[in-house]
């Protein structure tokens, strides 16, 4: 990965603690509510959402395939009284699941990380075998409203040893043949001194995809009736301001 090394999953986690939430727990919740059966959360980070979800009594397991990212999410796992087993490493482009299951959800953009065309169809296609009959795929696109190529944003956290992370974000390029924006990131430790002690570089890229396109490639795939909602507002329908865009699809 070029992604989502250890400072990277360090400000996640400060940034986003379990229990955050930007509506997305809220809906993911509501839209699974009256399932019975089983759950997967492909990228599921730091478990920011899957430990909501787990305190309600959904079944959900899930798998990231940054090593730092589930380590800390194995961690939130404990600290919340769960198994760390219910999380693994893997990635959307070549899981293959032992046993069906009844949803798999993809929220807040993690499927704009499959930065190829071809990496997003095997995604599609593996969601789409991994599921039961009736089973549902619901996952979040948004559009890249705020990237403006050369601008250069700084953050900075402060952890619970006092130490202090500042984030320098780039945003390099963007490619509007393969519709994927570029964004460098550069992360550095300070200790109190004042001392950098750890840094970090990342190349971090996201694809997006036309609502129209998106259709056409779950309709490929097999999946049929196809529903989109803006902002967590269920069956709102998208439009050019639209945030997140929640995107359902049925295996049939």
């Amino acid at each position: 990965m070029q992604s989502y090394h250890s400072l990277s999953a360090e400000v996640y986690q400060l940034d986003k603690p379990i229990g955050s939430s930007f509506g997305d727990v809220e809906y993911y919740a509501a839209r699974l509510q009256g399932g019975q059966g089983r759950i997967l959360e492909p990228a599921v980070g730091t478990g920011r959402i899957l430990i909501p979800l787990l305190q309600q009594g959904f079944a959900v397991q899930g798998f990231d395939p940054s090593a730092a990212m589930l380590d800390i999410c194995q961690q939130n796992l404990k600290t919340s009284g769960f198994e760390s087993s219910v999380v693994f490493n893997g990635q959307l482009e070549n899981f293959h699941a032992q046993q069906p299951y009844q949803a798999i959800i993809i929220p807040t953009g993690s499927f704009l990380l499959l930065d190829q065309d071809d990496k997003a169809v095997l995604a599609l296609q593996n969601c789409y075998q991994a599921l039961e009959v009736g089973g549902r795929l619901i996952f979040d696109v948004f559009f890249q409203h705020q990237f403006k190529q050369g601008e250069s944003k700084v953050k900075t956290y402060k952890t619970p040893q006092n130490e202090l992370i500042s984030l320098t974000m780039t945003s390099s390029e963007i490619d509007y043949v393969e519709q994927v924006t570029t964004t460098h990131h550069r992360y550095d430790k300070w200790n109190i001194a004042g001392e950098c002690i750890e840094s970090e570089l990342e190349v971090f890229k996201l694809k997006w995809f036309g609502l129209a396109e998106l259709k056409r490639l779950l309709q490929q795939v097999g999946f049929s009736e196809i529903s989109m909602s803006s902002d967590y507002q269920y069956l709102a329908a998208p439009h050019n301001h639209s945030e997140i865009i929640s995107i359902e699809a049925c295996k049939r």
